[in-house]
């Protein structure tokens, strides 16, 4: 029978070889809602580091945090691999919105935005949807459709959604088609939440691993 001492030495070699891939930081605009929900996928850790930021801060402000986290990384000798900022088009006004596009774009960060807000991506999950709704309206539609009152901090959404997930992707795919050339201040909806969900299933085990 090994001692506690030698099963404490294994663990520690065990976690020197750990070999980590890539390293997300994923900053949200929300203080809850979005980080809950991108903190619940069940990502490979041997693989991937995964930190969810809610900033509560406006899209400018958002981004900007975004830059000092990733370059505060990077003189740490700990730099992201991706570097992802999640926020609506909500009623910030237009500048606001493209000058954040502008500022990710220009320091290789990625956007995963929603227009008008978030809970498009939930809904989604259940159907296609290209016509323009409130804001407000799209948390009445969905406590209609997974049967209890929809609550924006609900950290058991993931859970509740992934098995609808293949459906959400596709119908945000199809949704971006409905616009050419793209300009996400004005299409109404879009979103492109689906690009991180796609690039964070990379690093989620099949089952039975």
């Amino acid at each position: 029978m090994s001692k506690p001492w030698d099963r404490e030495s294994d663990y520690r070699r065990r976690e020197a070889t750990r070999v980590i891939r890539d390293r997300f930081l994923i900053v949200c605009e929300g203080a809850q809602t979005e980080p809950n929900y991108f903190r619940a996928f069940p990502v490979h850790t041997d693989l991937v580091e995964v930190d969810v930021a809610g900033v509560g801060a406006n899209t400018r402000s958002l981004v900007e945090e975004a830059i000092r986290r990733k370059d505060n990384a990077t003189r740490e000798g700990k730099p992201y691999n991706q570097v992802w900022c999640v926020f609506d088009r909500d009623v910030f006004p237009a500048a606001n919105f493209n000058e954040a596009f502008r500022l990710a774009r220009a320091n290789g960060m990625r956007t995963a935005y929603s227009n008008q807000c978030f809970e498009l991506w939930y809904f989604l999950h259940f159907h296609f949807n290209d016509a323009a709704l409130h804001r407000h309206a799209y948390g009445q539609k969905l406590t209609g459709l997974i049967g209890k009152k929809y609550e924006k901090n609900d950290a058991g959404m993931y859970a509740l959604l992934q098995g609808k997930q293949a459906t959400a992707i596709r119908n945000a795919r199809k949704l971006l088609t409905r616009y050419f050339p793209c300009n996400p201040e004005k299409d109404d909806p879009s979103t492109t939440v689906h690009l991180l969900v796609e690039a964070l299933n990379e690093f989620i085990p099949d089952d039975g691993e």
